[in-house]
């Protein structure tokens, strides 16, 4: 890999960790940075690397968000529980995805979460604490810890913005604290695809260690300033973050087209 290629993967590292720990989606970020940078890497090779790095800023917000607020641990444990197994069964299965596969699957979901938060602007702005019932608690974790992580092991992309989205809608969490449980749940997905894709010589270890150092800097300041300034902060960044990438998804699936 030459000098510009790595430093800008380098940089899209530390980005992704930033975008990861405010809203999620780094992914949508790293993955096509490190598939144009490395061609010809094979999709499973490309999604362990970037687990690897992934898992560790990760990790970091979700420690930085649990010692400055509150985190729903009947919600979050559960949840990463199931999501380290349930992200392993979709990472063994991740070899079977083609190499364009996973951009109209991302680019659908995330135009239905764009249209979902957009239609309704209260949505994490504010907690609300009558929508956790017990039926919605299992609903959650289900979602979250069976579901979204099944998606995250097979092909990644977008995972922490689906938490979110999904912890804000089930259990009225607000947006910092729907993102701090993401943070949670998003580490245990990342260890179980980690040790699937470590297992079956899915990583590049060198590149991969490199990326979680600039991650791990994205996800302190990321976290930090979502603390900082709140949920409507972390809304704004999320509809942001998911325009530009359904734009440049759109764009990608029209030239490969």
């Amino acid at each position: 890999m030459d000098p510009l290629s790595l430093t800008t993967l380098l940089a899209a590292a530390a980005m992704a960790g930033w975008v990861d720990a405010v809203v999620g989606g780094g992914g949508l970020l790293l993955l096509p940075a490190l598939l144009v940078a490395a061609p010809g890497v094979p999709v499973a090779t490309a999604l362990g690397t970037n687990k690897l790095a992934a898992i560790f800023g990760t990790s970091t917000a979700a420690v930085t968000y649990a010692r400055r607020t509150k985190i729903d641990w009947m919600v979050a444990g559960p949840s990463a529980g199931l999501a380290v197994c349930c992200a392993g069964v979709g990472a063994a299965l991740a070899g079977s995805v083609p190499a364009g596969a996973y951009r109209p699957v991302v680019l659908a979901v995330l135009v239905s979460v764009a249209l979902f938060v957009v239609f309704r602007p209260r949505l994490g702005v504010v907690a609300v604490p009558a929508r956790r019932t017990r039926l919605r608690v299992v609903a959650a974790v289900a979602v979250a810890g069976v579901g979204v992580a099944l998606y995250d092991g097979l092909i990644g992309p977008g995972t922490g913005t689906f938490l979110v989205v999904a912890f804000t809608a089930l259990v009225g969490a607000d947006f910092v604290h729907g993102s701090a449980m993401a943070k949670v749940v998003n580490a245990g997905t990342n260890l179980g695809a980690l040790v699937v894709f470590a297992a079956t010589g899915h990583v590049w270890w060198l590149l991969g260690v490199a990326m979680a150092v600039c991650n791990v800097a994205g996800a302190v300041v990321g976290a930090r300033m979502a603390l900082r300034r709140g949920a409507g902060f972390v809304r704004v960044v999320l509809l942001v973050v998911v325009f530009a990438l359904v734009a440049k998804l759109g764009y990608d699936q029209w030239r490969a087209g």
